[in-house]
């Protein structure tokens, strides 16, 4: 179902948590679809066992500005191929996952036209070296940089965004900082996250860390996610992820414990 549809006699964006009426009860008593399990590996531990109805799979900063060659970060003069590695896996897991009746949730940088909620580090950091920065428009202008409503802002064009996904906007590293994504997330019933996207050791990584101080149960997709930073950073990133805030896991597991579940023997 569609997050943002509304269905008569219920309300609440979730069939798990709304309140039914019939028109002479006003029923407060949340009734929870049954589960759809879903056992996969994850790397260096035993299997997960995960609901795919109360799980997101939480796509991270997958948009032009990262991750074309005449995105912002292209246009600086660095390569978008880490960016970009991520993008099959991904594309591979999305149909899959919504069939399984899992949410899609993109989680983009999408900031105030008038950068008022920036820090000074943030918009340093975006303009460092004289480059241009947060807002502004690249030499190649294709709108101002990560602002929503613009082509930057923008999902890449290999990944698309369905109906029933959901989009939530950041203006920080962690995509829980001064925004709706937390409370979006409890109104649809969601304790499970599952993340992809860019980079691993930043936006991803923040996010999934404060995730785990909420009380999520976290698992990074490990081939769904990309950054160009060296590799003992994503290893030191891994690490922390099963040492302290979840789980380690890859597509491919994953894809094969979403089939599973999608065969007609399993089904009936």
């Amino acid at each position: 179902m569609d997050a943002r549809q509304v269905v008569p006699g219920l309300h609440g964006t979730a069939p798990d948590t709304a309140w039914r009426d019939d028109g002479q009860v006003l029923s407060l008593v949340r009734r929870p679809a049954p589960p759809r399990p879903l056992r996969f590996g994850a790397v260096g531990g035993q299997a997960l066992e995960i609901d795919a109805l109360r799980s997101a799979l939480v796509v991270v900063d997958m948009q032009n500005d990262f991750c074309h060659p005449q995105g912002w970060i292209g246009q600086k003069g660095q390569d978008v191929a880490p960016m970009r590695a991520p993008i099959a896996a991904i594309a591979r897991l999305l149909p899959a996952w919504r069939a399984a009746g899992g949410t899609v949730l993109w989680l983009n940088w999408g900031i105030r036209a008038d950068r008022l909620n920036l820090p000074p580090t943030v918009l340093y950091k975006g303009s460092r070296g004289g480059t241009t920065g947060y807002g502004e428009r690249s030499p190649e202008d294709h709108g101002p940089s990560l602002v929503p409503g613009h082509w930057g802002a923008q999902v890449i064009e290999e990944l698309p965004v369905a109906g029933s996904d959901i989009t939530v906007y950041k203006h920080r590293l962690s995509g829980f900082w001064d925004n709706e994504l937390d409370s979006v997330l409890r109104r649809q019933g969601v304790s499970t996250l599952l993340y992809a996207g860019v980079n691993t050791d930043r936006c991803v990584f923040s996010t999934l860390q404060d995730a785990g101080f909420l009380g999520y149960d976290n698992i990074l997709l490990a081939d769904a996610c990309g950054t160009p930073s060296p590799a003992y950073v994503t290893d030191a990133i891994h690490f922390l992820v099963r040492q302290l805030h979840g789980f380690v896991a890859g597509t491919d597991a994953l894809l094969a414990a979403l089939d599973a579940s999608l065969s007609p023997q399993t089904q009936g």
